[in-house]
């Protein structure tokens, strides 16, 4: 009979860190495709004008904004959140990989996973704090 592993084990880690990317991209993906096929359904017979650039809306810019419009049912935040869902999955596995280190009491992993994730985080802010 297997033996059911108990406490937190590296394997037992990498799984759970290994779920979490895995579900993560592929709840991803599965949003930003449903959201570009309603999208799609939607606007695919407009005519671009090619003449005129016009950037991304300005709702559009910013997280506050993507949810905004996601929550509302505006189909280009839900493809936006898609995307920031995707974005999410590793930043989420680095901090899952903190907790896990920490329950392992490997402490040089979580001071160098908090500073991984907080390079992350300030990165993705736009380098301002």
């Amino acid at each position: 009979m297997a033996q059911i592993e108990r406490g937190w084990t590296d394997r037992r880690v990498e799984q759970i860190v290994g779920n979490l990317l895995r579900i993560g991209v592929i709840l991803a993906a599965a949003w930003v495709l449903a959201s570009g096929i309603l999208y799609l359904s939607r606007h695919g017979r407009a005519h671009p004008d090619y003449r005129v650039f016009r950037g991304e809306p300005t709702d559009l810019r910013h997280v506050s904004g993507i949810v905004r419009d996601s929550l509302h049912g505006r189909l280009r935040g839900l493809i936006q959140f898609g995307l920031l869902l995707l974005i999410a999955t590793p930043v989420a596995r680095v901090a899952f990989s903190v907790f896990g280190f920490a329950e392992e009491r490997d402490w040089v992993y979580v001071a160098i996973t908090l500073i991984v994730l907080a390079l992350l985080i300030y990165s993705l802010s736009g380098g301002s704090l």
